[in-house]
C-alpha cells in the first residue's frame, strides 16, 4: 500500500534559498498554507490563476499566467442554451505585466489595451451567500471568510463590449484542497484547488447581461506556481454545485501527478473536505472527446462518475518551443462519490469539466 500523504497544519515555505523544493513542505492541507518563493530555474517556472464560475444558464472564465517567457491573459464566455462561444487572449513576451504573487488571495491586475482584469480581495462577508454554501458542513472551522471580486473589460471580445463583475465568496471555515507535487527537488508544483466558493455578479456581453445569482452560482480557482518538466500530460476534472441536498466540490486528476506520492484528488462536501491518497482514472476516446467519459477511483468506489459533454472548447498554441494542446469538455456529472465518515452522494447533473491537456513548455 502507498504511504500516507502528510498533512501540513501550519505556513511553509515552498522552496529553499536557491529555489529547490524543501522536503518539509511535501504534503496536502486543507487551507492554502504554503509561501511560494519559486526563484530560479530560468524558462521553467510556471504561474497561474485560473477561475471558471458556472451558473445553471452560463460558463466565465478569466487567467493570467506568467511562463517565464511569456505571460497570458484570457477569458472565455458559454451560454449554455445557444451554445455561443467567445475567448480573448493576449500574450506578452517574457511574462511582461503578469505579476503573480507567492500566496493565495493576493491583489492581482493586468492591464493591456484589448483585456483589462483584476482580482482584489475585499473586506466583509456575505451573509446570504454563506449561508446557500453550507447548511453547516463547515461548522468548528477557524478560517474567517474572505471574498474576492473577479473584474474584467475588454473593448471588443467577439465583436462586442464585454465587462464582467464577480464576487466570489470563501466562507468562514471552508475548506480546500491544497497540494504539492514533488517530481524532484528540481521540478515540483503547489496547486491550490478551491471549489463551491457561492459567487454573485454579472456578464454583459453587448446589450444582454448574464446574471450569476446566489443559490445557483459557484466559483473555482485553480492556483498553481512551479517549476516543471519541458514535457506534460494531465487531466483534470472540477465541478461545484448542490446535488443530493449538498454543496459539492470535485477535483480529480491524474497523469501529471502519477509515481509522485501525492495526488490532487478530492471532494468538498457542504465546505469539509475529503482527501483522496488514491489514484483515479480517466476513461474516454481521445478520437471523439465529446463522448461520455468513465471517472472513477482506481482501487474503491469513492468516486464513479459519468461525464456527459455538451461542449468542447479546444486552445491550441504552437511557437516554436511553446507547444500547448487543451480539450476542455463542458458538461454534467452524474454518479456517486463518497466523503468522509462514508457519507454517500448522489451525483445528479453537476455542471462542471473535464480535459485533455499536452504541453511541451
Amino acid at each position: 500500500m502507498a504511504e500516507p500523504e502528510p498533512e501540513i497544519t501550519s505556513a511553509v515555505k515552498l522552496c529553499d534559498s536557491r529555489g529547490r523544493l524543501l522536503a518539509g513542505s511535501v504534503g496536502w492541507s486543507r487551507h492554502p498554507l504554503h509561501i511560494c518563493n519559486v526563484t530560479g530555474h530560468p524558462l521553467r517556472k510556471k504561474k497561474w490563476d485560473y477561475w471558471c464560475v458556472t451558473s445553471d444558464r452560463c460558463l466565465f472564465s478569466v487567467t493570467l499566467s506568467n511562463i517565464d517567457y511569456m505571460g497570458l491573459a484570457f477569458a472565455y464566455f458559454l451560454d449554455f442554451e445557444t451554445r455561443r462561444f467567445i475567448e480573448q487572449t493576449v500574450m506578452t513576451p517574457l511574462g511582461k505585466g503578469c505579476v503573480l504573487p507567492a500566496t493565495v488571495g493576493e491583489n492581482i491586475a493586468f492591464r493591456h489595451r484589448k483585456l483589462n482584469l483584476s482580482f482584489t480581495r475585499e473586506e466583509g462577508g456575505n451573509d446570504a451567500a454563506e449561508s446557500t454554501a453550507s447548511a453547516g458542513g463547515a461548522a468548528g472551522g477557524t478560517r474567517s471568510a474572505t471574498r474576492t471580486r473577479l473584474r474584467v473589460e475588454s473593448p471588443d471580445f467577439g465583436g462586442v463590449p464585454f465587462r464582467a463583475d464577480i464576487l466570489v465568496t470563501r466562507p468562514e471555515g471552508h475548506e480546500t484542497l491544497n497540494v504539492v507535487i514533488p517530481w524532484s527537488r528540481r521540478r515540483f508544483q503547489f496547486t491550490s484547488k478551491q471549489n463551491a466558493m457561492p459567487a454573485a455578479g454579472s456578464v454583459i456581453l453587448g446589450k444582454e447581461t448574464f446574471t450569476f445569482a446566489p443559490g445557483t452560482a459557484y466559483a473555482c480557482l485553480d492556483f498553481g506556481r512551479g517549476v516543471w518538466p519541458y514535457a506534460s500530460f494531465w487531466n483534470w476534472a472540477s465541478a461545484s454545485g448542490r446535488t443530493d441536498g449538498h454543496v459539492v466540490g470535485l477535483n480529480l486528476g491524474a497523469g501529471w501527478t502519477d509515481g509522485t506520492g501525492m495526488t490532487e484528488n478530492g471532494l468538498t462536501v457542504d465546505g469539509r473536505l475529503t482527501k483522496l491518497g488514491e489514484d483515479v482514472e480517466f476513461l474516454y476516446d481521445p478520437a471523439d472527446f465529446t463522448r461520455p467519459w468513465t471517472i472513477r477511483t482506481k482501487g474503491s468506489d469513492r468516486v464513479d462518475l459519468r461525464f456527459d459533454p455538451f461542449f468542447e472548447r479546444v486552445a491550441k498554441t504552437d511557437l516554436l518551443i511553446l507547444r500547448s494542446e487543451v480539450h476542455q469538455l463542458i458538461g454534467r456529472f452524474t454518479g456517486t462519490v463518497t466523503a468522509a465518515g462514508g457519507l454517500r452522494v448522489a451525483v445528479e447533473g453537476l455542471i462542471g469539466w473535464a480535459e485533455e491537456h499536452r504541453a511541451r513548455w
